[in-house]
């Protein structure tokens, strides 16, 4: 096997814009299913992206063609098609957040390691090379010690009907957006935190979170402050403090595949810039997971990856919920 057979569940806007593309553009994968509620969109997206078959969600998980799934689907139907697809014997690549609380996420790797397939949560953007070049500055000490991460995400409101406002499929701005700084943070930090205080705002009519702020504590006086929301105007950003400079990406969790991209950097009485070329992450991804899958490479432990995300996730629903301050060592599996 040289290549990932891929069969896609859901056709999102995520899906269309840039996952297909990047699946075609991979030298280790291939389109082969696309399942769609609807057979009309099933169709649409098949004549799009040149694939021959479009199916039920079933008939996707069930297919003897395919060897994985891409699963862009709402977040709240994610646990059970994940656990689907593990049964069914196929690796899965699943869209973020992966799922809606740690325990269910526990049920999830549990399927894929029960099973012997892999699971990976599709965070592109952590395969960016600016985040390489972020991480070498720390390793390389030229910030210092790190002292505090500041990560915003968010975006004019959309569409009262959006699935993003729909609570029972898991909408809501932590999971669909807070999601991607908190993920940041875990790269610059490197650790898991200690303890978190979150304040989730809800819309009355919408009855899901729709901004959002978060503190996590980690060892040595680290923090990270991170703000979310779907009703101000746009930032993708994040911003690392040491004690010998300042390291900051304006565009750091959503650009495009043809856009450069630049960390400044202010560092010992200096201001510099560090330009980095046009990379598709999403490709980047795809190409990690099959490599991963296809034995290749053999250093990314996906479903631990998963894991701590959905703990940081879930202690952040705690602190909200019980309004104070949640610790790490304190979570259950609800």
């Amino acid at each position: 096997m040289n290549k990932i057979r891929f069969g896609v569940l859901g056709c999102s806007r995520i899906s269309e814009r840039s996952m297909m593309p990047a699946i075609l553009n991979s030298e280790y994968a291939e389109l082969k299913i696309i399942g769609s509620r609807s057979h009309e969109k099933g169709k649409e997206f098949c004549k799009k992206f040149n694939c021959e078959k479009h199916a039920s969600y079933e008939e996707v998980v069930e297919s003897d063609d395919i060897d994985a799934v891409y699963i862009s689907l709402p977040i709240g139907l994610h646990e059970e098609w994940v656990l689907k697809a593990a049964e069914a014997g196929k690796h899965i690549l699943c869209e973020k957040s992966s799922t809606t609380s740690y325990a269910s996420a526990l049920k999830m790797v549990e399927a894929s390691q029960r099973n012997k397939v892999r699971l990976m949560e599709a965070f592109m953007f952590r395969f960016h090379p600016q985040h390489k070049k972020i991480s070498e500055l720390i390793h390389n000490e030229i910030l210092g010690n790190v002292f505090s991460f500041n990560g915003s995400y968010g975006f004019p409101p959309v569409s009262s009907t959006d699935i993003r406002y729909n609570a029972s499929l898991g909408g809501g701005v932590l999971n669909e957006t807070g999601c991607y700084p908190i993920y940041a943070s875990r790269l610059v930090m490197n650790e898991e935190p200690l303890g978190a205080i979150c304040n989730l705002y809800k819309d009355n009519d919408k009855q899901v979170d729709v901004k959002g702020h978060l503190s996590l504590f980690f060892n040595s006086d680290k923090v990270a402050h991170i703000s979310f929301s779907f009703e101000h105007y746009y930032q993708a950003n994040y911003k690392i403090w040491g004690t010998k400079g300042i390291a900051e990406l304006k565009r750091a969790y959503a650009i495009p595949p043809n856009m450069p991209s630049t960390i400044f950097l202010n560092s010992n009485d200096t201001n510099s810039q560090i330009n980095v070329e046009p990379s598709d992450h999403f490709l980047l991804m795809i190409n990690a997971f099959c490599k991963e899958v296809l034995g290749i490479e053999g250093n990314y432990n996906f479903e631990n990856d998963l894991l701590i995300q959905a703990k940081i996730m879930q202690l952040a629903r705690k602190s909200n919920m019980e309004k104070k301050i949640a610790y790490m060592d304190e979570l259950s599996h609800d």
